[in-house]
């Protein structure tokens, strides 16, 4: 009996512990923690030109933008970590990291798993096949139109839910996990077309410099609940302060003009790619604007 109370009596250590240790951690990320420890952790995908390193350094407009708004902060180092794309939701859902930046598009399911920023940018689908487009492929429907067309695109892209909702069917998609891997899927004959964001699709088609492909001018956007796209920083669920602090932030960058030229530094139109002052990312999440 001496020896179930004693366990019983060191569970409860163990466990009152492990609770202080925890609400530690949560505290770590907050605006105040993060002031007094100087830096902040931001996970990034590889994917030119919303976040991606280069030489060492993080650069692109999703990046650009997060730096300045913690800067605004009061919040001078970022410590970005390259992720697949895959693993971003789920890091700042483990605690990983502070924040997520790579141009992700606020979507309702997301929403349910991350607290989004308000939109920074917006953006549409582009389209890359075969040198010669031997398909013909001009849109979303002219794939779904032939089954024996098929598709590579990264893993967990909002162009997969995209294609489906055009027609497109599960059997005739496959995934990889990088942009760079979808290009050479199709280089080497093991898919016909990939698709992305207009702008990594752009970005990635004349950074390849090959000319065994060819990015589709004439593709048609699809006509489809979520494009255009609106991208953002996300936060884990319980961290609403910082994000709340980020959002106020960020509407003074919007404001004075300085998000509008980042997104211009990194290649996109600072007007046409700028999210309008009546897109909010409640709107977005509720279905309003999706």
């Amino acid at each position: 009996m001496k020896k179930i109370m004693t366990g019983l009596v060191l569970l409860s250590i163990v466990l009152f512990i492990s609770a202080c240790g925890n609400g530690e951690e949560n505290e770590g990320s907050s605006l105040d923690q993060l002031k007094e420890q100087g830096y902040v952790t931001v996970g990034f995908a590889n994917e030119d030109p919303y976040a991606y390193e280069e030489d060492g350094e993080l650069k692109g407009a999703a990046y650009d933008i997060a730096a300045a708004v913690f800067n605004e902060l009061g919040i001078e180092e970022v410590r970005g970590s390259l992720q697949d794309w895959g693993q971003l939701i789920p890091g700042v859902q483990a605690g990983q990291f502070d924040a997520v930046t790579a141009g992700m598009a606020i979507t309702p399911s997301r929403a349910e798993n991350v607290l989004f920023g308000e939109p920074e940018m917006t953006y549409g689908e582009g389209l890359v096949v075969e040198a010669g487009n031997p398909h013909g492929i001009e849109s979303f429907e002219d794939i779904a139109a032939n089954e024996d067309i098929t598709v590579i695109v990264m893993e967990g892209a909002t162009g997969i839910a995209f294609l489906r909702q055009s027609g497109v069917s599960d059997d005739q998609i496959t995934y990889a996990a990088s942009i760079p891997d979808t290009f050479a899927a199709v280089q080497s004959g093991r898919a016909d077309a990939t698709t992305g964001t207009e702008m990594t699709m752009r970005m990635a088609f004349e950074s390849a410099n090959t000319e065994a492909l060819d990015f589709v001018e004439t593709f048609e956007q699809p006509d489809v609940e979520g494009v255009p796209s609106y991208g953002a920083a996300a936060f884990s669920l319980e961290n609403d302060d910082l994000r709340d602090a980020y959002n106020e932030a960020l509407q003074v960058l919007k404001d004075n003009g300085t998000v509008q030229e980042l997104l211009q530094k990194n290649g996109f139109h600072p007007e046409s790619n700028f999210p309008g002052a009546d897109i909010t990312t409640e709107s977005i999440v509720s279905g309003e604007n999706y």
